[in-house]
């Protein structure tokens, strides 16, 4: 009889432990379902992620590109403003040397015109 009462207790505490496993496999199952749930959501955010990536890197190509273009075209124009620069600096250089030769002309007029000033009064002062 004590065997039997020690058996049924075994028996009992085995569906005890049976039903707290079944209980613990289920919620397992429910756990799982739910991360299985949020990695099909995260993998589908990483693709968009991904094509976005894709897409935004594309653009920086398209503007690194566009970027080069408008360089070389600024390098270009100036070049070609330093070259006319250095032409208008040459030309201001030679006008400059120029204006100085006509005021050493007018310079030299303006004393020849007293000189000739004074020799006319003098030669009236003779008359």
């Amino acid at each position: 009889m004590d065997d039997c009462d020690e058996v049924n207790a075994e028996n009992c505490m085995l569906k005890d432990v049976y039903f707290e496993l079944k209980r613990d496999m289920r919620l397992l199952e429910k756990n799982k379902q739910e991360l299985e749930h949020m990695n099909e959501i995260l993998i589908s955010e990483k693709l968009e992620t991904e094509e976005k990536t894709l897409a935004l890197c594309k653009e920086l190509d398209k503007l690194m590109d566009f970027m080069n273009i408008r360089e070389k075209e600024f390098k270009s124009e100036l070049s070609k403003m330093e070259s006319e620069s250095i032409s208008l600096k040459l030309k201001l250089e030679s006008l400059v040397s120029e204006n100085n030769q006509m005021l050493q002309k007018v310079y030299e007029a303006e004393s020849d015109l007293n000189q000739n000033r004074h020799w006319n009064r003098s030669s009236e002062a003779l008359n």
